[in-house]
């Protein structure tokens, strides 16, 4: 089982939010635990064929890469992101029932490690190299708040799912 936690070992600013973008992390790995590969690709609602645990996995993974790499660093997109269309916003929940969820998870612990550095190195002042939508920089602060809502939501959604495909419950 996943060991989280969500009391920070510290009471400054950076520890408080690395824990929680931590706990919600490591809350979504939980709940992908003991699940079968065909119940990881079973899209179990009908009005979102999409919404698979490894389409959910594959989506926190590259929303993370989005935020930090893409708007915060300033990197091009790449990976699913760059075959984002409107008719087919989210490539990366598509293609994600064609990766296994062992790999996916994998992939996803890798690419926290190396946001947990980023979060370290940087002063949560710092602003995005990229705007949002509406002209403003947001600061590191504001995207792993950010991260923290958008995890903690889909976890919600990780926990439909997998009642839903094989009665579990929980995590």
């Amino acid at each position: 089982m996943t060991q989280r936690t969500d009391t920070p070992p510290t009471w400054d600013e950076r520890t408080q939010l690395a824990t929680f973008l931590d706990y919600a992390r490591d809350t979504a790995r939980a709940k992908c635990q003991g699940v079968s590969a065909g119940d990881a690709r079973k899209a179990p609602l009908p009005s979102s064929p999409l919404m698979t645990l490894c389409g959910l996995i594959s989506h926190l993974r590259w929303v993370e890469y989005y935020w930090f790499q893409v708007m915060f660093l300033g990197e091009e997109p790449a990976g699913p992101l760059t075959e984002a269309t409107d008719d087919d916003p989210d490539p990366e929940m598509r293609t994600a029932v064609d990766i296994p969820l062992p790999r996916l998870l994998a992939e996803y612990e890798e690419q926290s490690a190396r946001y947990r550095r980023l979060v370290s190195d940087h002063d949560l002042n710092s602003t995005a190299k990229r705007p949002v939508s509406d002209g403003r920089h947001v600061d590191l602060r504001w995207v792993i708040l950010h991260l923290i809502e958008e995890t903690s939501r889909h976890n919600g959604h990780l926990d439909v799912v997998r009642e839903l495909v094989d009665g579990q419950t929980g995590a």
